[in-house]
This record gives C-alpha cells, structure tokens and sequence, in this order.
C-alpha cells in the first residue's frame, strides 16, 4: 500500500527478537530486518564449521517474531534434539533452515521458503552471504576471534574492545547482500539495536555498503539504546556512550534515541552487578541530547528473569514515533 511506512530495522540476536515482535504488530508498515551473520556459538556455530553455511540462530529468531504463529512454532523449532549422536544440541529450527538453504542453493531463498511456511509478516535479510569470523582488537593489543569468544569473557578481568572487524574466509573481502542496500535506500525509519554493541550492532555497520547506505538515507535512524552494561564490551557506559560509540561507526548523527528509564527491581541489579554489569544511565539533562528526538520512558519487561525490552512497550514508542 502507498500509504505504508517502509520500517528497517538492524541488530541481532535476541534483542531484535523482542523489537520485530512489537513491530509486527504496528499498523500500515512494511517491515525489513537485517540481521547479523557473525554468530558463532551453539548449534549455529557448528553447523556453519561442519557444513559450511551461513550462521541460521539470529535469523531463525527474526523468523519466529515475525510470524503469526510465533507462540506455537517458537517452542517447536527452539526445541534441541538430544538423542541422536549427530543432532544433539541443533535446535529444529536451524537444521530445518539449513535444509533448506542447501536444497534451494543459497541462504536467502532457505530464509524465504521458510517464512513462507510461518506466513511471516516482512523481509528477513541477511546483511551479507559471505562467510567472515568477528575479530575483536582489545586496548592491550591483543585480538579475540569469533562472536561466541567475544561474547563471553573468560576471568575477572579483560581489556575493553578497542575496534572490532571481519576477517573472510574465501574471499578478499566481505560484500554486502545487495537488496540490504535497497531496503536501507527506500526506508522511511530505521530502528537499530537493542543487542550488544559490538557484536550484534556493529558487525552489520562494517560489512561494506552498509554504512554509506545509512549516511545517505532519506530515513529517520533512531537507535534503542540498552538497559544494561556488558563486561568486557560496554562496561561503565552510559546511554551516552552507546551513541557516541555507534554514531562514530555510522559517520553520522542519529536523529533519535529510545531509552528506558525505568531501574529493575534490586535482586536484579544485585544479580547483574556480580557479571560486572550495570543499568545504563541515560543523564537526562545533558545537553548531548538536545539535537536528537528522545523519547525515555519505561521500557522494561517487569516479568522477564533477565533484564530486557518489553516488546508492547517499544510498540507504543515506535508507534508514537512513526505518528
């Protein structure tokens, strides 16, 4: 329809998960999700080493949220095999994606028949097709490679992440798969994050194209910052330096900000400080923000264990925002 607002969105991860879940059920938009491929932990990690695919974990989950029947399916196609040597720890989801991809020959297509089956609502793009390993440069010079080790620090103690890049497996480079670029183009709203800066956020913005692609955007880019810190990537951040590390990446400014303000509950708190993880405070009266559209309000899952978004809350953000 004319009348649709053309919405992207740019992540990975479960954080994407929770955001598509809430857009989906926004009025009059088409949406377009570009997802991560850097995952390399878990079943996803090993069927990408064993048969040479394309990480499927993060797709599968934007899969799942966009799909009518996410409460049914998730169970199902979340569920892992234990019994069979082989297939012991693959969820039935990725190996059904898998399956699929190999028999249509490339990922995108095994990506679409699948959301044709769940009669998903939207575009799940991959942002590249080309393998690649995340490489993490520390401040001490030394280098982690793979998003599981990058995700997962090992001790009590490790350098920040100074850069963060992508190293091919087959080729000289990585390219960007090309309807990416076209969805970014025509796009009214971009919406990035939530997900862990540097490994669910910024592997999309250094795949080549991509962060031209967004300098050039007629579309308004809004990033949704997160509730927590993580140890050994954004540790004692504040909301202000999730901007100033993503705007840097972008070579722009972003035009708007979605925040929570709402502090979990202490046992919470407590349980995330001993992961030397803390809430993210959003220092309000800054006159950083003054530039861009913020809209901080209560955002947090009050009946999640772990602390994240509520997806009918950023609903009501996004609505307010696409107006």
């Amino acid at each position: 329809m004319e009348n649709e607002k053309k919405i992207v969105t740019i992540g990975g991860g479960s954080g994407q998960f929770v955001l598509l879940s809430g857009v989906r059920d926004l009025e009059d938009t088409q949406t377009t999700a570009i997802v991560s491929m850097m995952d390399s932990g878990g079943s996803t990690g090993r069927l990408r080493d064993e048969l040479g695919i394309l990480p499927p974990g993060d797709i599968l989950k934007c899969i799942l949220a966009l799909s009518p029947y996410q409460n049914t399916c998730r169970s199902i196609l979340l569920k892992r095999f234990r019994k069979d040597r082989r297939l012991a720890g693959h969820s039935a989801g990725n190996m059904l994606l898998t399956m699929l991809s190999r028999y249509t020959g490339n990922f995108p297509a095994g990506v679409a028949a699948l959301g044709e089956i769940l009669e998903v609502d939207g575009t799940i793009l991959p942002v590249t097709i080309d393998r690649a390993t995340l490489v993490a440069e520390l401040t001490d010079g030394s280098r982690i490679y793979g998003e599981e080790a990058i995700d997962l620090p090992r001790g009590t103690q490790r350098e920040r992440i100074k850069d963060v890049f992508l190293v091919p497996h087959h080729h000289d480079s990585v390219s960007v798969y090309p309807p990416v670029l076209e969805a970014i183009e025509k796009a009214d709203f971009v919406f990035i994050g939530p997900g862990d800066l540097f490994t669910s956020i910024i592997p999309n913005l250094i795949v080549p194209g991509v962060k031209e692609a967004l300098q050039k955007t007629r579309a308004k880019i809004y990033y949704i910052i997160n509730i927590m810190t993580k140890f050994g990537e954004t540790q004692n951040f504040s909301g202000k330096d999730f901007v100033l590390k993503l705007e840097s990446r972008l070579g722009r400014q972003v035009d708007g900000i979605i925040g929570n303000q709402t502090l979990p509950s202490q046992k919470a708190l407590d349980t995330y400080r001993e992961q030397k993880s803390d809430f993210v405070d959003m220092e309000r009266e800054d006159p950083f923000w003054e530039n861009r559209d913020v809209h901080l309000t209560d955002l947090l899952d009050s009946n999640a264990l772990i602390v994240r978004h509520e997806a009918g809350k950023l609903t009501r953000v996004i609505r307010d925002i696409l107006g």
